[in-house]
């Protein structure tokens, strides 16, 4: 197999089981495990920064008043996104949270068109129509915006778009957001502590080990992710991107039985098929253009 191909597999593989491991901490709020997750990520990517011996480079990377406004932006989009998903994982909408990794892709592509200039073939925009039209059935039967599909596909979305425009790799771009992060994370777990409410070292062994473990979970899937993107093309990456939602929708519906209606049926499945078409327009295109290239 492809190294690449193995790198993206693993990646969307993490993601894909997280909603297992942010379950089994689920008597942690939200918020303890976000905060958890931003420190822990940090000292976690503070080390192979240190044994890449990568701290000049940083360093070099950062410095900037420019970068550190642009990245500030990133971390609040990220900390929102990590946040919205842990919150709505534990709070039993596990289906919800994949369906707004499924509409990320398209939203992505929307963004490039709004913000980027970028220009979409004639058959790129019924996927696009499609997936609003599945997100307008879902708000109709539900009688309410799927806001937590929306929260996690427009901030990651954002969160891509601040990623593309700035020449900071995936190592030193995660690590300055953390960083960021950090202070104001660290000091909102010692105020729990101070009011009792924190439970780090306060419940058992397992529970501890695992907040201590999420910068591992969250920053292995993301290097795995940047090796993968640079090893294969974007098509095949943009495929294998659906592992992830497929799987945190098949852990919902099967594992933690969360309703999955007739009308969520519907309104997926609209989705699903813009999906499937702009990922065979994608594929179809690629062959065209080469063909013309061989030409």
């Amino acid at each position: 197999m492809n190294r690449g191909v193995l790198f993206a597999i693993c990646a969307y593989g993490i993601w894909g089981i997280l909603p297992i491991y942010w379950k089994t901490i689920d008597l942690v709020p939200a918020s303890q495990i976000l905060s958890h997750r931003i420190i822990w990520s940090f000292v976690f990517l503070s080390i192979i920064i240190l044994f890449k011996k990568e701290v000049s480079a940083f360093y070099l990377a950062i410095k900037s008043k420019k970068t550190l406004a642009i990245f500030s932006i990133a971390s609040v989009l990220i900390g929102i996104n990590w946040l919205t998903y842990i919150w709505g994982v534990n709070a039993g909408y596990i289906v919800e949270t994949s369906l707004g990794y499924f509409i990320n892709p398209l939203v992505s592509v929307l963004f490039g068109v709004l913000f980027l200039k970028e220009r979409l073939r004639s058959l790129q925009w019924i996927p696009i129509a499609l997936a609003a039209m599945g997100v307008l059935y879902l708000t109709i039967s539900y009688g309410a915006l799927p806001w937590i599909a929306l929260v996690l596909a427009f901030t990651f979305g954002l969160y891509g778009l601040i990623k593309k425009i700035t020449p900071v790799n995936s190592l030193h771009g995660l690590s300055l957001e953390t960083g960021i992060l950090f202070l104001p994370a660290l000091l909102y777990l010692l105020f729990v502590e101070r009011q009792g409410t924190g439970l780090i070292g306060h419940t058992d062994w397992m529970v501890t080990s695992l907040l201590f473990l999420t910068g591992i979970v969250t920053a292995l899937p993301l290097l795995l992710f940047a090796g993968a993107a640079k090893l294969i093309n974007l098509s095949t990456l943009g495929i294998l991107q659906y592992i992830a939602p497929t799987m945190q929708f098949l852990i919902g519906v099967f594992i933690y039985n969360e309703p999955f209606t007739q009308a969520r049926l519907i309104g997926f499945s609209i989705i699903w098929i813009a999906l499937l078409i702009y990922s065979l327009e994608g594929v179809l295109e690629k062959r065209r253009s080469a063909q013309v290239t061989l030409v």
